[in-house]
């Protein structure tokens, strides 16, 4: 039983950091320019959808 409970807040843990981490990478991605974000698979609109943030705030 401790041993699920424990699995399981690491696993929410990392869960959160993932989203996070996502969030910071859209920040910056969402800085280039159109062209640059088709060339890698990505739009705008994707990305404000997704949610992002500038790193350090």
């Amino acid at each position: 039983m401790a041993n699920t409970l424990l699995k399981s807040a690491f696993e929410r843990m990392i869960h959160a950091r993932e989203r996070q981490v996502r969030r910071y990478v859209n920040g910056t991605l969402i800085g280039l320019d159109d062209a640059t974000l088709k060339s890698i698979g990505r739009s705008r609109d994707e990305i404000r959808k997704e949610g992002y943030q500038p790193y350090g705030v």
